[in-house]
């Protein structure tokens, strides 16, 4: 009898609280997984190397060249940095998910990101648009991000420091 229950109490608690993994990973990223997404892009386009024809724009100033990206993961370290999921904004998103969009907003002051768009075509990511806003009493900046797989990435930055002229800038790659 004894035996019987230590085996019931084993295996209650061997199969009663679920995937501990599971449960801490969906805790982990409640919303789309940046970091995550652009890793896998980095490593993926590593191993392609990819030629792309990258275009920087700084005020007036345009310079284009081909080449191979030689380090994705820095690339594009802006997109990643972006990351949704920081223990500190958990709750600060509003998300809206149909098939082939999701949708993550947030008006809060501490949250520089303010929206991120997912765009999906048969269930796969088609596109992301991301949009950054930082203010204070001394700076303001508004960064546009755009990635489209296998097509093009675009970043686009408006920065306003008080007592200086405007900057704007804007670095575009296009897989070829």
């Amino acid at each position: 009898m004894r035996n019987n229950l230590l085996l019931c109490a084993f295996l209650l608690l061997c199969f009663g609280c679920g995937d501990p993994a599971v449960t801490q990973q969906k805790e982990a990223h409640p919303y789309f997984d940046l970091k995550g997404y652009f890793a896998g892009e980095a490593t993926r386009l590593s191993r392609g190397k990819p030629m792309i024809h990258k275009t920087v724009v700084v005020n007036d100033s345009t310079e284009s060249k081909d080449l191979v990206i030689q380090d994705w993961p820095k690339e594009l370290s802006i997109f990643s940095d972006a990351d949704l999921n920081k223990s500190a904004w958990k709750g600060l998103f509003q998300v809206k998910k149909t098939d082939t969009l999701e949708l993550y907003t947030s008006n809060n002051e501490k949250v520089p990101v303010k929206e991120l768009k997912v765009i999906k075509r048969k269930g796969r990511v088609y596109g992301l648009q991301v949009l950054i806003r930082n203010s204070n009493t001394l700076y303001t900046s508004s960064d546009t991000l755009s990635y489209f797989p296998d097509s093009l990435y675009d970043v686009k930055k408006d920065q306003q420091i008080r007592l200086l002229a405007e900057k704007n800038y804007r670095i575009t790659g296009k897989f070829k």
